[in-house]
C-alpha cells in the first residue's frame, strides 16, 4: 500500500506511560512541532507523524438507488429520446443534474427510463 496516495494509516489512541492516561495532540510552538501530552502529568512525547485524526469511508453509496421513479411523472423535467435505457430499450427518459454526495466528483446527469414497467435508473 502506497501511503502517499492513500494517506497515513491508523492513528490510534495514545496513552500515558507515566499515568496511563490518554495523551492529546499539542502543538510546540516554540520549536514548531507536534507533540502528544497527558493532561494529568507533564509527560510529553513527540508526535511520529503529523496526522492526529484518519476519518476513512470505505463503502460507496447507491446514489442510483436513492432517486425516485416516480419522476418519471414530473412534467417540469425535460424529456429525452437520445439515451435508451440499458434495462428495456425504451428510447424516452427524463434526466436532471445533480452534485454526486462526494465533493470532489463533478456534476452529473441521471436518467429515468419513462417506461412504467421498468422505471430503470442510470446515469452516463
Amino acid at each position: 500500500m502506497n501511503r502517499a496516495d492513500n494517506g497515513p494509516g491508523y492513528v490510534g489512541i495514545r496513552f500515558c506511560q507515566e499515568c496511563n492516561n490518554m495523551l492529546y495532540p499539542k502543538e510546540d510552538k516554540e520549536n514548531k512541532i507536534l507533540l502528544y501530552a497527558c493532561r494529568n502529568c507533564d509527560f510529553k512525547e513527540p508526535a511520529r507523524n503529523n496526522c492526529i485524526y484518519v476519518n476513512k469511508l470505505m463503502h460507496e453509496i447507491d446514489e442510483l438507488r436513492h432517486i425516485n421513479p416516480e419522476v418519471i411523472q414530473d412534467p417540469t423535467l425535460p424529456r429525452s429520446n437520445e439515451h435508451t435505457c440499458p434495462s428495456c430499450a425504451s428510447r424516452e427518459s427524463v434526466f436532471f443534474q445533480a452534485q454526486t454526495r462526494r465533493a470532489e466528483d463533478e456534476m452529473r446527469l441521471y436518467y429515468v427510463c419513462c417506461n412504467s414497467d421498468c422505471t430503470h435508473r442510470w446515469t452516463e
